[in-house]
């Protein structure tokens, strides 16, 4: 890849699942580059703050999976007082946990928490209360919430 990630999959690198598995590495290889961020609410600048829809824009992005992505304002409790799954629906489509998935968590009425698959259950995510972090699926404040799925790479 021309990226600057050195893809342990190069040699498979003519094939789909290649290219597929290269571009995988890149998201969770730019995802451990955010971390220790600091969560700022609507922020998406690395080292600075972040939370955890931005941070997915800007890792995506930086690994060529997706271009810039506008984000209009959403206030921080949004989902906490209307049904419109909007997080979800953003998102579109359902896939097994890979590396580089895009994880969501039911938090409140609304699936309104994004992580980036490293290895499942293994996450990165900005928390609010910790910034951008070292996550598993299975600890307190994830563990027994919904979670869906999203391949970017399909």
């Amino acid at each position: 890849m021309d990226d600057g990630y050195e893809c342990p999959f190069e040699h498979l690198h003519d094939t789909e699942a290649g290219a597929i598995a290269c571009k995988r590495v890149a998201v969770t290889r730019e995802a451990e580059t955010w971390l220790g961020t600091p969560y700022h609410h609507m922020g998406r600048v690395k080292g600075a703050g972040t939370d955890c829809l931005m941070m997915l824009a800007e890792v995506y992005e930086a690994a060529g999976i997706v271009p810039h992505i506008e984000v209009t304002f959403y206030p921080p409790d949004w989902h906490l007082h209307r049904d419109a799954e909007r997080y979800l629906y953003g998102m579109m489509r359902y896939a097994r946990p890979e590396p580089g998935d895009v994880a969501l968590f039911k938090f409140g009425r609304c699936f309104a928490h994004g992580a980036i698959v490293i290895e499942w259950p293994c996450l990165i995510h900005a928390w609010h209360s910790a910034g951008v972090l070292y996550a598993e699926a299975k600890q307190p404040q994830l563990a027994g919430r919904s979670v869906r799925f999203f391949d970017p790479f399909v």
